[in-house]
């Protein structure tokens, strides 16, 4: 696992918007958004709940 993408998830977290966290992290929000799903893919498990405009981290319960 690339330590890259777990700053990729704080920052999508902290933030709960891609775009917005795309921005602090100078990537375009696609790149962002793949990386993302390439997390979950490894993880085997989905992070977060998208929204229309945001992003809300999953509960684990």
């Amino acid at each position: 696992m690339d330590i890259r993408l777990l700053n990729y998830f704080l920052a999508v977290a902290k933030e709960e918007n891609i775009t917005k966290a795309a921005n602090l992290l100078h990537v375009t929000q696609p790149t962002l958004s793949r990386q993302l799903m390439q997390l979950e893919s490894e993880l085997g498990v989905k992070l977060f709940n998208r929204g229309k405009y945001n992003v809300i981290e999953r509960s684990t319960g």
